[in-house]
């Protein structure tokens, strides 16, 4: 069988160019991406923070939360998973460590940042670098660190706020030497910047729409001719559940009852569909008929 990584690198180097990669921050939303038909999830950071723990993206969140997390959308999707490692959780060394453990999770890529610990969104103030010469010794670690050498490393650089556009695709040129496959300057803070990343910095490269950050939200179509690889859409899924939330709460509180909003849910047999009730009871079904019959030998 195709390994989750060989498919994901495949995808990378389709003509059908970027890939769209939405975010996901539990199995739930995984399982509601692949039944959407994209062809990879995006594990991110910010939003298992932000819905595990209730906190803002400020490096709080610990590689065994992570992992709990990975374990169980690598368990119930069949697409690749991305992970957004943030710093790798340390130097050089827990890199190496967290990408075998990523990676026996199920990670078909994982995405490591040049930020200093704690980290910070990308679309933050306050934000700060390592050396460029820490950061290529991350990066050859996780390279020699994967079991799979398809398994995709995403280096990306936070670097455009604290030194400027030119400096970061100057990392970029560092971390691709170093091995990284896909490469990621993040917050570009308008069309022509991203141009200039594209045009300045041979490679494949991601393009993270943020709605309401730094960086312009452009159509596909605009993002294909700039020449970037893959359209991150990290967390619009946890945004418009969110919505979703409020809208079913204000409901409640004003009605006193959910007679007349199941126009806001998913109905009962299309949420037991999505977690796959009738293959589980299946299971249960055939399981329970062997130790029947090794009963009545």
């Amino acid at each position: 069988m195709t390994s989750p990584a060989r498919t994901l690198r495949t995808l990378l180097g389709a003509q059908d160019r970027p890939l769209m990669l939405p975010g996901a921050a539990n199995a739930l939303t995984a399982r509601v991406v692949e039944e959407a038909g994209f062809g990879a999830v995006y594990v991110t950071g910010a939003g298992v923070t932000n819905t595990y723990l209730g906190m803002p993206d400020h490096g709080i969140l610990t590689l065994d939360e992570l992992c709990g997390h990975v374990e169980a959308m690598c368990d119930v999707v069949g697409i690749p998973v991305v992970v957004d490692a943030d710093t790798g959780f340390g130097n050089a060394l827990n890199v190496q460590r967290t990408v075998r453990r990523l990676e026996r999770a199920g990670a078909a890529g994982l995405q490591l940042e040049d930020q200093v610990s704690p980290k910070k969104c990308g679309h933050f103030a306050g934000k700060d670098v390592i050396s460029v010469g820490e950061m290529v010794g991350k990066v050859h670690a996780a390279v020699d660190a994967r079991r799979d050498d398809d398994l995709v490393v995403v280096a990306r650089t936070d670097a455009r706020a604290t030194e400027g556009l030119e400096a970061a695709c100057e990392r970029m040129l560092a971390y691709r030497e170093a091995g990284a496959d896909v490469l990621f300057v993040e917050a570009p803070e308008s069309l022509d910047e991203m141009r200039y990343i594209t045009e300045n910095v041979p490679g494949l490269h991601v393009a993270n729409m943020v709605e309401g950050g730094r960086t312009p939200v452009l159509p596909r179509r605009t993002l294909q001719e700039l020449g970037f690889a893959v359209a991150l859409y990290a967390n619009a899924t946890m945004r418009g559940a969110v919505v979703g939330m409020r809208e079913v709460l204000a409901h409640l509180d004003k009605h006193g009852d959910t007679l007349d909003a199941g126009r806001l849910m998913i109905s009962w047999e299309d949420r037991q569909s999505l977690v796959r009730k009738p293959e589980f009871d299946e299971l249960e079904e055939r399981y329970a008929a062997t130790a029947e019959r090794r009963r009545a030998r």
